[in-house]
């Protein structure tokens, strides 16, 4: 699970910076952006959950203030308030700026999630497959068991991505949808008041005014 948290900070980011690049901004890649850091978030409080409850037998305790453990909560914090960032009212395009940069500063922790049980002293074992040697010391058996639950979990994530995109596009289409309606009605009741047809009420709203 903590590698899906990892890929899906990892679109987020990616995604952030394609916004971000004139040549390819595009509100969809806020989309993607957003929608990748939703489950992201999941996994990553799944990883807490379920290492605590490994932890408590292990261990001995539920939470101890490790290395990994804290960046790790760090980084469900980090992405919490990117999330609550995206929730903050203003123009499109206003929101998917700050929050690309917010996603960009908040993507600095993964690798030091990564690499803390290499720089600092903690419970964890040190790194096994992603290691900075690029050199696994995982048996075969365990080896392949891990990569099916690679696997595995990579196509959860790839599944709720997509059908949290597709939500996210749908609810995007409704709002615009309820702000047309919203104005024809404006424009129907300015009408039913002047006595004036619709489509002159929206023509005339849309003329500019005269200078005097």
């Amino acid at each position: 699970m903590a590698w899906v948290a990892y890929l899906a900070f990892g679109v987020t980011a990616l995604a952030s910076v394609l916004y971000l690049w004139p040549r390819t901004r595009s509100l969809a890649w806020d989309r993607l952006a957003g929608a990748s850091a939703e489950v992201g978030v999941v996994f990553t409080a799944l990883t807490l959950v379920t290492g605590s409850i490994w932890g408590r037998p292990t261990w001995g305790v539920w939470w101890t203030w490790d290395a990994r453990l804290t960046t790790t909560a760090l980084l469900l914090v980090l992405y919490l308030g990117y999330l609550a960032l995206r929730r903050v009212p203003g123009q499109p395009d206003t929101r998917a700026k700050r929050s690309a940069i917010a996603a960009l500063v908040a993507v600095v922790d993964v690798p030091i999630v990564h690499l803390s049980v290499v720089w600092w002293r903690t419970l964890h074992q040190s790194a096994t497959v992603l290691a900075p040697s690029l050199q696994p010391t995982v048996h075969g058996s365990m080896a392949w068991t891990m990569l099916l639950g690679f696997v595995a979990f990579t196509l959860v994530y790839t599944w709720l991505l997509v059908h949290r995109y597709r939500l996210e596009t749908l609810q995007e289409r409704l709002e615009t949808e309820g702000l047309s309606v919203a104005l024809a009605e404006r424009r129907a009741e300015a009408a039913e008041g002047t006595g004036a047809a619709p489509d002159q009420v929206e023509r005339s709203a849309d003329e500019p005014v005269a200078s005097r």
